[in-house]
């Protein structure tokens, strides 16, 4: 379900679908409303899933309302970020990051760039 942000809500229900079986590479990032980290990481997925539309999806997933997901990827630590393509986890980054290096990050899990 779109976030009306430009970045893709995901639950448990949907992250088989929406993650998991994307055509696209995704970057996962587990967050809570709550958490400033998030919140301040928020503008940074927002501009990179306008700049990269089409070529990578920005999903996020609350850490509070989807426990199973949570818990099957070891998430410990908000925000997590967790690239996946075609299925399989390529790596994973814990704390807030910002543009510059979430775009060399993403050049190192993804071959699309």
């Amino acid at each position: 379900m779109p976030t009306g942000t430009g970045l893709l809500l995901v639950t448990d229900d949907t992250f088989e679908h929406e993650v998991i079986r994307s055509p696209l590479p995704v970057v996962v990032d587990f967050y809570a409303d709550w958490c400033a980290p998030c919140q301040g990481a928020e503008p940074v997925l927002l501009e990179l899933s306008r700049s990269l539309a089409g070529k990578v999806k920005f999903a996020k997933i609350n850490v509070d309302d989807s426990g199973e997901t949570v818990r099957s990827y070891g998430i410990h630590s908000i925000p997590t970020y967790v690239f996946v393509d075609h299925g399989r986890e390529k790596g994973r980054e814990v704390g807030a990051v910002g543009p510059t290096e979430f775009r060399s990050i993403l050049k190192r899990h993804f071959s699309f760039a």
